[in-house]
């Protein structure tokens, strides 16, 4: 075969940029006069576009689209974080989170306890400066290597960490719930306020695709307006000695843990803010777990548009976390609404004369990646978060309501927080970024 015939691999990237225009365009039609010559984009090697490497959608018309390619920051540019507690959730989930992060960067990490902080701080590259102990925020102040903290700590301890953070000058990211009683949070905000710094509740549903995804179709009315909803969040505990089943350090057992998701998310499905709220509380009298915290919450949300949600948590079943919309219409099932990872959005509708369950197929994303890198956006962009402390203290406020009607037996008037005003969302900031 004589060598001007081979496919060389000078040859096909020619080739690639020759057809970069059908597979761009579609066609090899004229541009209009004036418009300026489109870059030219091998197939497979792609090309600089906008800071970002871009390449043609390759595939037919029958398939979906191929997402962008992932356009990281430089790590000097990205917002470095403290990560404030080293527990289960910040070494099984959080720390490599920041692998797949595009803003946000580890910079340090802090912890009661000193040699596994340091085995951390190796695993992950950190050198030996960047280790804290909970009496460190001083030093801590010094470092601007560091720009936010996320805390990570039980729930008991949150106010005075978050104050502590905001006195050093660091952004606040804060996991939910936020305190364990809505005094705290109203001294956490007026703390990062005073300091003139960030403060963002940790959400991580609200970030994920397939939720938002939920919240859309919801107030999309695609399928008609919601009327009824079930939130279930359910697991089984162990451990007596776990700082979860002690009140002063959690604030409470299955409603502040897991039921937090159900009434955060059935918020955030529809923005509104319940005005009734009825509930029961229940514990096996034999189960010692239970002797300071509940194990089992059911309550019941009445909001002004008439939607009714039933939420459930507990701390005595297998585990399940499931949300589902009625409307008129359709059945919206989202499965594994507040896991992880798995998440599945089935829709249940009439097509026709049949019944139809179809599956809204999203790309799974890291939420907690999601989460840190929208916090580091708000702090590059100077944006108000989406799930800021307005948010976690309407939650906590409406736990505490919840109690209330359980003790009581009677239902518990609610509402907006006061001075928020009308409309939807009246605790949230701009709608976050879509993941790319």
């Amino acid at each position: 075969m004589a060598d001007d015939t081979r496919l060389s691999r000078r040859n096909l990237l020619a080739a690639g940029g020759a057809l970069a225009g059908a597979a761009m365009g579609g066609g090899a039609q004229a541009a209009p006069a004036g418009t300026p010559p489109a870059p030219s984009v091998p197939a497979d090697t792609g090309a600089v576009q906008g800071g970002r490497v871009m390449f043609p959608n390759w595939r037919g018309a029958g398939d979906r689209p191929p997402a962008p390619s992932p356009a990281p920051q430089p790590p000097g540019q990205r917002v470095g974080y403290c990560v404030v507690g080293l527990g289960r959730l910040s070494l099984d989930e959080i720390l490599p989170a920041f692998g797949e992060a595009k803003r946000a960067r580890l910079a340090a990490v802090m912890s009661g306890s000193p040699d596994k902080a340091k085995l951390v701080a190796r695993q992950y590259g950190l050198p030996d400066d960047a280790v804290y102990g909970y009496d460190g925020w001083d030093r801590l102040k010094a470092n601007p290597n560091v720009q936010a903290v996320y805390i990570v700590t039980p729930n008991g301890v949150h106010r005075d960490n978050v104050v502590a953070a905001a006195a050093a000058g660091k952004q606040v990211l804060c996991e939910k719930p936020m305190a364990v009683s809505s005094d705290e949070c109203r001294e956490m905000i007026a703390a990062c306020a005073k300091a003139g710094v960030k403060l963002m509740i940790a959400y991580r549903c609200q970030y994920e695709p397939h939720n938002r995804a939920v919240i859309k179709l919801a107030r999309s009315g695609e399928f008609g307006r919601p009327r009824l909803i079930q939130a279930f969040n359910g697991q089984t505990t162990g451990l007596p000695e776990q700082w979860r089943l002690r009140k002063a350090l959690a604030g409470g057992g299955s409603l502040p843990d897991i039921g937090l998701y159900c009434l955060n998310t059935t918020r955030a499905v529809l923005g509104e803010e319940p005005n009734l709220i009825q509930a029961q509380i229940h514990s096996p009298p034999d189960d010692h777990k239970y002797r300071e915290v509940e194990e089992t919450a059911s309550f019941t949300l009445h909001f002004p548009s008439g939607v009714i949600a039933q939420c459930l948590s507990s701390y005595g079943v297998y585990e399940a976390r499931s949300l589902t919309l009625h409307t008129g219409t359709a059945a919206i099932d989202l499965q594994n609404a507040f896991a992880y990872q798995g998440q599945r959005l089935i829709i249940g509708h009439r097509d026709g004369k049949n019944a139809a369950r179809d599956e809204k197929v999203l790309s799974p994303k890291n939420q907690f990646a999601l989460e840190l890198d929208h916090f580091a956006r708000c702090i590059q962009e100077d944006l108000r978060p989406r799930t800021p402390g307005e948010e976690g203290l309407q939650d906590q406020v409406l736990m505490e309501a919840i109690y209330e009607a359980a003790r009581t037996g009677a239902p518990v008037k609610v509402g907006p927080p006061p001075g928020a005003g009308s409309g939807l969302d009246v605790t949230r900031g701009p709608e976050p970024e879509e993941p790319g």
